[in-house]
């Protein structure tokens, strides 16, 4: 198995600019997220994939305050897949339906396209404006990676290879997941552009470079092959969940005192103890609220 540290995001640049290319083992992350949801296997491979490219999407913002939410909007029985990412690749994430599963593909590969489904695709980036930054594109396969794919190529018009992998183990914990991104640049070199394109077919099953333990370098090697690049760093990123007491508060604050004590009234006429409880949905921890916490909040008048 693959010593390297976990969940790495390696970042660098072909030496005559043309391209930069961003590689991430996510392993632990995806088994994360299989702890706090426990989806199916295909459910897993749909949010693992989202993950992986939403922690090399966020790092690629510029400042400590960003961040960029990734969601999968389709018409299949996963419902909304979303991730969230910082500005260094830290990403938390969801599956509306994480019990949904298909019977494999009929070459034996998990459908997540027939998971996911039609619809859109949507990326909404917080720099710090007073509006965020968002753009939507059809999805065209429900596979992640074609996706992005587009939504790089229609919303940003920056030309990106994508390629993911999230391989599952019999236990359905995550037994090798990671990703590359290859984007151009402005005024990328022809000769440069085709040995990328070349290259690519290399890339088809990530999952199982990672698994025969291949590092990040060794990945961008394949996909950089014949192609002199730098390596800038290499990040450490986790699937770290924000949430907190004092931000649900603010949620529970937003309902507002009317709804609350109706809310209550519920609870009292079906038997069930005076209190409410707000459960995150990144990773399932449950804020329970007695009726003398709730009267301690400050609602809005």
């Amino acid at each position: 198995m693959n010593n390297q540290p976990k969940n790495i995001i390696l970042r660098g640049m072909t030496q005559d600019g043309s391209a930069r290319i961003h590689v991430i083992r996510s392993t632990e992350m995806v088994n994360q997220a299989i702890e706090y949801h426990k989806p199916s296997p295909t459910a897993t491979a749909a949010l693992g994939r989202a993950l992986t490219v939403t922690s090399m999407m966020g790092c690629m913002l510029g400042e400590e305050t960003d961040s960029i939410t990734v969601s999968f909007e389709g018409d299949g029985p996963a419902g909304r897949v979303l991730a969230v990412s910082d500005w260094l690749g830290n990403v938390r994430g969801y599956i509306q339906h994480p019990e949904a599963d298909l019977p494999l593909k009929s070459n034996g590969k998990l459908d997540v396209g027939g998971l996911i489904g039609a619809g859109v695709l949507n990326v909404i980036k917080d720099l710090g404006g007073d509006i965020p930054e968002s753009g939507a594109v059809a999805l065209v396969s429900g596979e992640i990676a074609e996706d992005v794919t587009t939504y790089y190529a229609e919303s940003e018009q920056v030309p990106t290879l994508c390629a993911l992998g999230v391989l599952i183990n019999e236990d359905h914990t995550c037994r090798a997941a990671g990703g590359i991104l290859v984007q151009l640049l402005p005024f990328a070199d022809d000769e440069t552009v085709s040995l990328i394109e070349r290259n690519a077919a290399d890339l088809a099953h990530i999952s199982a470079m990672i698994d025969a333990g291949m590092d990040n370098k060794a990945i961008a090697d394949v996909a950089l092959r014949d192609i002199p690049y730098d390596i800038f760093d290499e990040l450490e990123v986790g699937y770290k969940c924000t949430c907190s007491k004092e931000k649900m508060d603010a949620v529970m604050r937003s309902i507002g005192r009317r709804e609350v004590n109706r809310l209550l009234s519920e609870q009292v006429a079906d038997g069930k103890p005076e209190e409410l409880e707000i459960s995150c949905r990144f990773c399932n921890t449950h804020y329970v609220y007695s009726k003398d916490e709730l009267e301690k909040l400050d609602f809005a008048k």
